[in-house]
């Protein structure tokens, strides 16, 4: 069950994803779309240019999209609307949905403000698909919530700068447990394919490196 998920999984670039198979067409952080499917839901993980692109979002949402999102992004959307905080639940479309915390411990803008602060409830995500765990991880360093979290995929930001590095990836991972993860968030504003390939070399599971499409 866990390949067919993993085949359902396609990196557009930069933080985007998306999930499409029997259960539906997830779309996660769309930004800069070269190709569009009609989404059947949305996931927004806060409200940064890059995650949050009401460009893209338009191109994709229809009447019966729902999204899901923190409460800062559900106030600019109409529509069907869901906003969240971390350790909050919905279920959408069939598909469970939970919110949990992404923020930085060690990522600064000026001294003592991190580019993502815990307190500002940016968001990851747990999507729950024929019983397979995806955790998408959002702007965030390793954390102690992660501990937490039960995942089979982990997909996970590797740029470091705004979130955590190829290393740091690595360290959540000895956490996190995933039987797959997958890297993103490099490409576009910081990282590159090289930290890709730190974290493939490095990781303790597998590594599935994505074509961006």
């Amino acid at each position: 069950m866990m390949q067919d998920v993993l085949k359902q999984i396609s990196w557009l670039g930069h933080a985007s994803i998306r999930i499409s198979g029997p259960s539906g067409v997830i779309y996660i952080d769309p930004w800069k779309l070269k190709s569009f499917q009609p989404a059947d839901i949305i996931l927004i993980s806060h409200e940064h240019y890059d995650h949050f692109s009401k460009e893209d979002v338009e191109k994709i949402r229809t009447p019966a999209t729902t999204i899901v999102t923190n409460p800062t992004v559900a106030g600019q959307l109409t529509g069907d609307v869901k906003a969240l905080r971390a350790g909050e639940m919905v279920t959408a479309k069939g598909i469970k949905i939970e919110a949990v915390a992404a923020y930085n411990i060690n990522k600064f803008r000026s001294p003592g403000v991190p580019f993502h602060p815990q307190a500002d409830g940016k968001l990851g995500f747990i999507i729950e698909i024929d019983g397979v765990r995806v955790y998408f991880a959002g702007d965030t360093d390793p954390i102690p919530e992660m501990a937490n979290i039960k995942a089979d995929i982990a997909i996970l930001p590797v740029s470091g700068k705004f979130t955590m590095t190829a290393a740091e990836a690595v360290e959540a991972l000895r956490v996190l447990k995933p039987k797959v993860a997958i890297p993103i968030h490099y490409g576009a504003i910081a990282g590159s394919l090289a930290d890709a390939e730190q974290f493939k070399r490095e990781a303790s599971v597998e590594v599935l490196i994505l074509q961006a499409e």
